[in-house]
């Protein structure tokens, strides 16, 4: 007796609210655990699938594959390959991927005053702290590219010239942020989380940490003179 032939599996359908709202649509396609983080990542520019697992903690493969490729499909993220010789897979965000920057800069004014401490199973990167760094250099005149220094590592941004952030990375064009050094950064600045924390928590400014000597700035040109001396407005948080 012939086999039955088997019907053509359905590809699953991601879970809906089913609602015709627009809050409900924006969570459908970024309401699942660890996309928005993702987001944050590619928010740096194009990143390898194992650089994302390892600036994750604590999520499965599965799980990321599975974050990545419905990013994919509903228009957040796309996946190319880099050019010879290293011919490395990317994921970046798109246009639609990039528009989701200012939901993620208030969700984290938002979620500051919850980081009161440190935890002890609780991982940091530096470029966690770019968005703050961001919002608390935004009254900036002087545009330039600043490399950002904490025990954690280094990254840095494009900032200055106009009411808020460039949103360009100096190494990668679309990009809020770099990830490590700068080829020629215009200034850096070094300091530690904790100043970070309470830029983005909105108890101190980029301008009293300057002068409290809780932020050293190097650098010889008009972006670095800016940092050390009169500095940005006193806004603080991003």
């Amino acid at each position: 007796m012939p086999r039955q032939q088997q019907p053509p599996a359905r590809p699953a359908r991601r879970r809906s609210y089913d609602q015709f709202d627009a809050t409900a649509r924006a969570l459908d396609s970024v309401g699942d655990r660890w996309t928005l983080l993702i987001v944050r990542e590619l928010l740096g520019g194009p990143r390898r699938y194992t650089d994302l697992h390892a600036d994750l903690p604590g999520v499965s493969t599965d799980v990321l594959a599975s974050r990545l490729k419905d990013m994919e499909q509903g228009g957040l993220a796309l996946r190319r390959k880099l050019p010879p010789p290293s011919g490395a897979s990317v994921y970046e965000l798109t246009e639609r991927g990039h528009g989701l920057l200012p939901v993620l800069t208030a969700l984290a004014a938002w979620g500051a005053p919850a980081l009161a401490e440190r935890r002890p199973t609780d991982a940091v990167r530096a470029h966690w702290f770019a968005l703050p760094v961001l919002g608390a250099l935004a009254g900036l005149t002087r545009e330039g590219v600043l490399e950002v220094r904490l025990d954690e590592g280094e990254f840095h941004l494009r900032v200055g010239g106009g009411p808020g952030p460039v949103l360009a990375g100096a190494q990668t064009p679309g990009a809020v942020y770099g990830y490590g050094h700068a080829e020629r950064p215009d200034a850096r600045i070094t300091l530690d989380a904790e100043v970070c924390l309470e830029l983005a928590q909105g108890t101190t400014t980029f301008v009293e940490a300057v002068k409290d000597g809780r932020v050293e700035v190097t650098g010889q040109g008009p972006l670095a003179a800016e940092l050390r001396g009169s500095g940005p407005p006193g806004r603080a948080g991003a």
